[in-house]
């Protein structure tokens, strides 16, 4: 179980990378933006955009994912649920936390649930 302190570090984690993320989210959104733009003179140049484009978009998916997992968690830490396994309701590792600050499984149960994908 999470100590009260615990709890307060993880949060304050989350909520430095929530802001992280919103920051790159709104710059690649202007930049995305600025790229629409521009005068594309040859066939190289609309490669290279639409490939960069194409990087950019993967990106701001993962990064949205990410975000909606962060929101998540710090529902959980408000409704007193974080840090436990969605499947087996057991605790998470403080270690897994530690390093994936969002878990929503156990190790054992993540493994499950990546298998069944």
């Amino acid at each position: 179980m999470l100590t009260k302190k615990e709890m307060e570090d993880f949060k304050e984690k989350l909520l430095l990378r929530k802001a992280k993320i919103e920051k790159n989210l709104d710059g690649t959104s202007s930049e995305l933006s600025g790229m629409r733009e521009l005068e594309l003179n040859d066939e190289g140049d609309y490669a290279s955009v639409s490939t960069d484009s194409i990087i950019d978009n993967a990106i701001l998916d993962q990064q949205k994912k990410e975000l909606n997992e962060i929101e998540i968690a710090l529902d959980k830490i408000d409704k007193g649920t974080y840090g436990i396994c969605e499947m087996c309701e057991e605790p998470i590792g403080k270690a897994r936390l530690a390093v994936k600050n969002f878990a929503r499984y156990c190790i054992t149960c993540r493994e499950i649930t990546e298998k069944n994908k």
